[in-house]
């Protein structure tokens, strides 16, 4: 499988952005004191996050990755794909589960499906 079949979709880099600058900001509190050091946690994590979460999908299946740890989901199990109220883009899974696809929108489903190598059904 080659990365050309791949399709990744990402949060805003420009979250990563202000993640730099946030931390650039901390620096001189977590200098002051000792104690303060952990407040650099903080924007470090959110620019940790904002690099690697989203989602990956080829024809095999989808690949959610989070802060911490990821999951692959096969096609054979995923039932929809769909959008909740707020039209960020879900997947319901032959088990009943329903799951966010992190970084994915409601618009971005076509592309989703497309990697599949399935038609999309002809609105009426």
């Amino acid at each position: 499988m080659s990365r050309a079949d791949t399709i990744r979709f990402r949060h805003n880099q420009a979250i990563l952005v202000a993640a730099v600058i946030a931390t650039i900001g901390a620096l001189p509190l977590a200098a002051a004191r000792w104690y303060l050091l952990p407040v650099l946690l903080v924007p470090l994590t959110v620019a940790v996050w904002a690099w690697r979460s989203g989602t990956d999908a080829d024809p095999r299946g989808l690949r959610l990755r989070a802060l911490a740890g990821g999951r692959r989901i096969p096609w054979e199990q995923v039932v929809e794909l769909a959008t909740d109220q707020r039209g960020r883009a879900v997947v319901r899974l032959t088990d009943g589960h329903q799951l966010p696809l992190p970084a994915v929108r409601g618009v971005d489903l076509p592309r989703l499906v497309a990697v599949t190598g399935q038609a999309l059904p002809e609105a009426h």
